[in-house]
């Protein structure tokens, strides 16, 4: 009967993620010079994936009490590269990067389960930061970047917030298949992040 539940639930997340990503956009040509166009930038699937990969890896990876290491290095790169998209610095092929770094932290929170030294993964979480980043500030006018800021790391906050939340109920209420659920996640991540790519 758990085999079923756990079957049918990763079939829900399988599907969910599918009709994110089928959502997928690119991130130009939208208003981004206010508060609200900053709150509701991250939650392209992309952004929201790669967020809320970023809090439930470091639950699983990092020591408890350094746990908000993860999410505070992403926000703070996130200003970093924003301030850079602002001021015309981007990565070339930025697009498919932001898609792909959904395939990087899928493959995160497989190898999750390995013992792999914690800061390979936090400099990928910075560099992948930086990508989202210089999208958000490519985007918004210097007259209203400081509220659109304020927005996009309002929301990129909760989204952490939400990954770690995921992670720390695995561990209380599902501790012996937390790593099989991790392991199902990362995968059905993994392969969303493929068909972002595919769409950009």
């Amino acid at each position: 009967m758990k085999s079923l539940k756990f079957q049918a639930a990763a079939k829900l997340a399988t599907t969910g993620l599918l009709v994110l990503a089928g959502s997928a956009q690119a991130h130009t040509g939208h208003d981004a010079s206010s508060l609200v166009s900053g709150l509701f930038h991250p939650l392209g699937p992309d952004h929201m994936l790669a967020m809320l990969a970023v809090g439930l890896w470091s639950v699983r990876v990092l020591p408890a009490q350094r746990a908000w290491q993860g999410p505070a290095l992403f926000m703070l790169a996130l200003v970093a590269g924003a301030v850079l998209g602002l001021l015309g610095v981007q990565f070339a092929m930025l697009e498919q990067l932001i898609a792909l770094s959904v395939v990087l932290f899928g493959a995160m929170l497989v190898m999750s389960v390995h013992k792999v030294p914690a800061m390979l993964g936090l400099g990928a979480v910075a560099v992948s930061a930086l990508a989202h980043g210089m999208a958000h500030g490519a985007e918004a006018p210097a007259s209203g970047f400081a509220v659109y800021a304020l927005g996009f790391l309002a929301t990129t906050a909760v989204l952490h917030f939400g990954g770690v939340g995921a992670g720390l109920g695995l561990q209380k209420f599902m501790a012996r298949k937390a790593t099989a659920v991790v392991v199902t996640l990362g995968s059905v991540l993994g392969l969303t992040g493929l068909y972002l790519v595919s769409q950009v």
